[in-house]
């Protein structure tokens, strides 16, 4: 089953190439995350709604959890988990739909001491393969079942019906005792290299959010909080689900299909006074929904991430929904770190302030771990001794020197900031892909692409196909004698990709465009 909970810590916290823990092993304080983020709400407020579940606009909840029952049904799981064999360090991983069980499931493992594993049910059976032999993970819970060859690495493998049995039936226990370094989840991450890389992050990761409640939500107990996103992406899991839950508020979830033009009538219904989303889905319900002055009364203001958003959609909205949007900067490795908010107006051409509490830099970035003076352009550095930064990269710990620098830790984004503390994203320092606000890397759908039978060479990139939209494509030099076909290569990505990572556009090249050290030159493929 893999590594016990104190092999894990230990890997985490003496191997030289980890990152430095915020804790020394004698000032490790008692800290689990699940606790954290429910035992509050269910001693002091044990029957206000913590969760709401909607199936649709309109119509009668779904499901309600109230802070106890919530509580109850995550120890509850916690004890079944424990129960099956699983020992603390133990990977859980979650394949399943966007329900209650998903978020029951992440928060009981880590309850149990376990390591939850977030994965989305759009993954392919290769790719759920390479996270489960990457991770050693114990269990792996699927909405669907899987070929034997891609769950054989996992001894126990739970259905949803299992996991509804497990909230209800399950022996309840309290909290794992574990610790603030102690690993709590595990999550995957496209990088630079073919396949996904683990972010494995402590306990105290939750701790590490408290400066987004006033920096970014201005949150407060009485607060609905209504996440557009899937539970995969730390985004939702942490601004849809730990946040509202560490502040005593409400957190809902839409299962329905989520067309562009029900969001205002589900926040309406739902009295959401926060919106989260990527700035895409903002675009769409710009020009789809019906967005009379009168539209979502209860709605404060809108949270944006995970992409950068299209010109003039901050003014398009505002001057719409008389609402404001508050923009974030974030990264797997340590969610959002600068944003405006209620406190932080926002300044055109820039993302935010660090939030409070925060150490954020500017480095050079060809090395050195020197903070460049204001409005010189540089990596978007943060201190390492932020609680919300990662252990480091799951059996990758070559990688973490690639990240350090000194005292900091850079994840690859460029930016530049001025005498005011405001910082402007400038784009990625390496060729990682957004689309439809999920990071994908180029190498990973080359990587697929390339095993063609017709396919020479493939090269992707993001292609624009319109000023405020960008999607994946993939540049193919053929083999002598096959024929262009992107229907077929589009076809051969969705079988072998999540669709999220599937090129949307293919164009025929009769070579790639190189440097003269023969590399590709990604940034010339768009206009090639």
């Amino acid at each position: 089953m893999g590594p016990t909970l104190k092999a894990v810590e230990h890997a985490a916290t003496q191997n030289k190439n980890m990152l430095t823990p915020l804790f020394t092993p004698a000032e490790n304080p008692p800290f689990n995350m699940a606790r954290y983020c429910l035992a509050g709400g269910s001693s002091a407020t044990p029957d206000k709604p913590a969760l709401i579940v909607i199936g649709e606009v309109g119509a009668p909840p779904l499901e309600v959890w109230s802070y106890a029952d919530l509580e109850d049904a995550v120890l509850r799981t916690a004890g079944a988990l424990r129960k099956a064999g699983l020992v603390e360090g133990d990977r859980v991983m979650i394949r399943l739909d966007n329900t209650s069980a998903y978020a029951i499931l992440f928060f009981g493992a880590i309850a149990a001491g376990l390591v939850a594993l977030p994965a989305s049910s759009q993954l392919t059976d290769r790719e759920a393969l390479f996270l489960l032999e990457d991770s050693g993970a114990a269990a792996i819970a699927c909405a669907s079942a899987l070929p034997f060859t891609a769950t054989n690495g996992a001894p126990l493998i739970l259905s949803p019906d299992d996991v509804a049995r497990m909230m209800r039936e399950g022996p309840r226990i309290d909290y794992a005792a574990t610790r603030a370094e102690s690993p709590a989840f595990l999550i995957y991450t496209s990088g630079t290299t073919a396949n996904p890389k683990g972010v494995l992050h402590a306990q105290r990761a939750a701790l590490g959010r408290r400066p987004m409640y006033q920096g970014w939500y201005g949150i407060g107990a009485t607060d609905r909080v209504l996440h557009a996103g899937a539970f995969n992406w730390t985004f939702t899991l942490g601004v849809g689900l730990t946040d509202p839950w560490a502040n005593g508020a409400t957190a809902l979830i839409f299962t329905g299909e989520k067309e562009p033009a029900l969001w205002p009538r589900l926040i309406d219904a739902t009295e959401a006074t926060l919106f989260a989303g990527v700035p895409g889905l903002f675009r769409q319900i710009l020009k789809y929904a019906d967005l009379a002055p009168a539209a979502m009364p209860t709605l404060r203001h809108a949270l944006m991430a995970g992409e950068a958003p299209p010109p003039g959609l901050f003014e398009d909205w505002t001057s719409r929904t008389g609402k404001p949007l508050y923009e974030a900067l974030g990264m797997s490795e340590i969610s959002t770190y600068i944003s405006t908010g209620p406190h932080v107006p926002r300044k055109p051409g820039t993302v935010g302030k660090a939030q409070a509490g925060r150490r954020v830099a500017i480095l050079p970035a060809d090395g050195g771990d020197t903070p460049l003076p204001p409005n010189t352009e540089g990596l978007i550095a943060v201190h390492r001794s932020d609680p919300g930064l990662m252990l480091g990269y799951w059996n990758r710990p070559d990688e973490q020197i690639d990240v350090c620098r000194g005292e900091w830790f850079t994840g690859g984004d460029l930016g530049l900031m001025d005498e005011a503390g405001y910082i402007a994203h400038l784009g990625r320092n390496n060729d990682v892909m957004k689309a439809l606000g999920y990071r994908v890397s180029p190498m990973e759908v080359e990587s697929v692409l390339a095993t063609h039978p017709d396919v020479a060479e493939v090269a992707c990139a993001e292609v624009a196909v319109r000023a405020d939209v960008h999607v994946v494509g993939a540049f193919v030099v053929l083999k002598p004698g096959a024929k262009p076909d992107s229907a077929d290569l589009l076809a051969f990505a969705a079988e072998r990709l999540a669709a999220y990572k599937c090129p949307r556009e293919i164009r025929f090249l009769d070579a790639l465009p190189r440097t003269p050290n023969g590399k590709v030159k990604r940034s010339a493929l768009a206009s090639s």
